[in-house]
This record gives C-alpha cells, structure tokens and sequence, in this order.
C-alpha cells in the first residue's frame, strides 16, 4: 500500500484548514445537500467532503458511509490533494497503490474513487469532495465537470463560512479567526515542543491621519500597513488585524533569537514605503514581542498581552525620548 506523501505547503495548508473551523463540527445542509446530489448524480453508494487533517480524514459530509473519519495514511484524499486535478482511480483492487489498502480489502470495499480537491480562499488544497463505488467504473468528461462543478460549490459555501473570519478591509484574519488559528497553532507548539513568538503592532498616530485625510484616506493607511506585514511574514505565521490600528502577528518555531531579522525587516520596509510613498501621510507604528512559555501562556490571549505590554512599553519610551 502507497501512503499519501506528505504536500511541500503542509504546515501553511493546516493552518488554512483549521482557520476554517470546520474540524469535528455539526453536520451542515449545506454541504449534505451537494453529497446526497452527487450520489443521485452518478449513481454511486458514496459521496464526501473531506477534510485532510494531520493524520486523519474526517467527513464533513458523508453518504453511504457511517465512519466519521478515517486514518490519512489510508486515504485516498491524502492522495487527491497533492495536485489540482481530479483524482480517478477506475479499479483499486488492480491498482498497485491501492489494491492491499484496507478500505479496499474490507469495509468499505472500494473499487472506484474520484476525488476532485477542495481549496480554501487562499488555494490550499484542504481536503476534496469525492464519489466511490464498489464496483469498477470510469468517468466521462462530462461527469469530471460535473464532480468539478459540485467542488467548486463546496469551496463557495467554505469561502462564505471564512467570511465570519477575514477582516473585510485588509483581507488579513479577524480577531475571530486569529482566536481559532492561533490557539491550535500554539497547542501544536506545545505538543512539538517547538517555540513560538507574538509580535504586536499598533499604527500611530491613525487618529490623526482620519481627523486630517478622512476616513477613507486612514482605511488606505491600514490597508497600506497590511500588505507589509503579509509580504514580510512567511506563510505559516498568522498575520491577523485585531481592530482598529492594532495587528499582531503569531510566528511559530521562531525562537526569541531569531525574531531580530523580521523585525529589522519591518523597519526598513515601512522606512523605505514612507521614503517612496506620494501619499499624504506617513507609516508610523509602535511593536512589541513576547516570547511563547507553555507554563505562563495557557491561550492566544495570555501571549497576546505580553506583547501588548512589551509594545506599550516601547511606545512610552518612544514619546518620552520625543519630548525631551
């Protein structure tokens, strides 16, 4: 049996996946309505949306089928997600990647798979939406844009739930969603034994820009701000905007001796942006670090306010070494 290798985007696609929140959640309509449609569609005895976890799949809608989730290295979907094209396998007992898996050998006796990948807002692949048979088949091209066209819907109705969890403005994660991501991410840290760091942010003087400029002129400042912190950070730390002026930023396995470089990094784009920049106001901003102790910071909030404080304390120095 051929396990799923593992994607080059893992650490960044789980992160995606689980600021979706959809992991171990209720049974939805919404997407049992797309699975009961493919089994009447195709004629098959099972339909899903999958979900490719760590080391698991688990169904968020399932047909035919009363296991809720299954161990990845058996998966099919664990396949299915390395490339973007539809995954076909016409006969699995004859196919020498599949024919001794276990969910080919006993319950459920699958011998026909196809799984078209399922992308999160941002293109990770994070599970599919598959149909399997117990029977040999093959799919016309007709029904790959069918299976294609009830994927891209699941990633409609996803796109729509991550609504709840984008700040509108920026594009960058909400305080909600930055509540989901960062504390999965944190536990995992735990669990790794692999350290953490939370950068706070705050845009000075943002007030002053909106009663000078307007409102639309302070937006374009956050906006402005946002763009930089995403190009800086890489893919798998979770850059969010937590209200107002305030961002923060979750670096994981990034010990308190590398953080220098990234900050160095923040200081010349913002130097260089305001050097470039025709705009009528200037980028200004205030961080602060805390560095990630599983014993002191039981959640997200309790690493945030260290960095708050570290921040604030900056900021202090800052206008007071101004006004003297």
């Amino acid at each position: 049996m051929m396990k799923p290798p593992t994607p080059p985007d893992e650490h960044a696609r789980l992160l995606q996946l689980r600021a979706l929140d959809l992991l171990d959640s209720n049974p939805d309509e919404r997407f049992d309505r797309l699975t009961r449609m493919a089994q009447r569609l195709f004629d098959v005895p099972i339909a899903l949306v999958s979900l490719v976890d760590t080391d698991r799949q688990w169904f968020k809608s399932k047909q035919g089928l009363d296991a809720g989730e299954t161990p990845r290295e058996v998966s099919f979907c664990g396949h299915a997600i390395l490339g973007d094209e539809t995954m076909i396998i016409p006969n699995a007992p004859i196919d020498e990647r599949f024919c001794d898996n276990p969910l080919v050998v006993d319950d459920p006796d699958i011998s026909f798979y196809a799984g078209c990948p399922v992308k999160a807002p941002d293109g990770s692949r994070v599970g599919t939406f598959c149909i399997i048979d117990r029977r040999p088949r093959e799919l016309s091209d007709d029904d790959r844009v069918m299976l294609r066209d009830l994927a891209k819907m699941v990633e409609r109705e996803i796109a729509s739930i991550q609504l709840a969890t984008i700040d509108e403005l920026t594009g960058l994660t909400n305080r909600r969603g930055f509540k989901i991501v960062a504390d999965q991410a944190l536990a995992a840290c735990r669990r790794a034994e692999q350290p953490a760091c939370m950068l706070a942010v705050d845009l000075d003087r943002f007030k002053e820009i909106n009663d000078r400029h307007g409102h639309a002129t302070g937006d374009l400042a956050l906006m402005e701000m946002a763009g930089i912190l995403k190009n800086i950070y890489r893919e798998s730390d979770v850059v969010a905007r937590m209200g107002g002026d305030e961002f923060c930023v979750l670096l994981t396995g990034t010990p308190m001796s590398d953080l220098g470089r990234p900050l160095a990094i923040l200081r010349d784009r913002v130097n260089n942006w305001n050097a470039q920049t025709r705009l009528p106001f200037r980028l200004e901003y205030s961080a602060g670090v805390a560095v990630y102790d599983p014993v002191r910071h039981h959640d997200h909030d309790a690493l945030l306010r260290d960095a708050d404080h570290d921040m604030y304390h900056h900021k202090r120095d800052a206008r007071r070494s101004k006004s003297a």
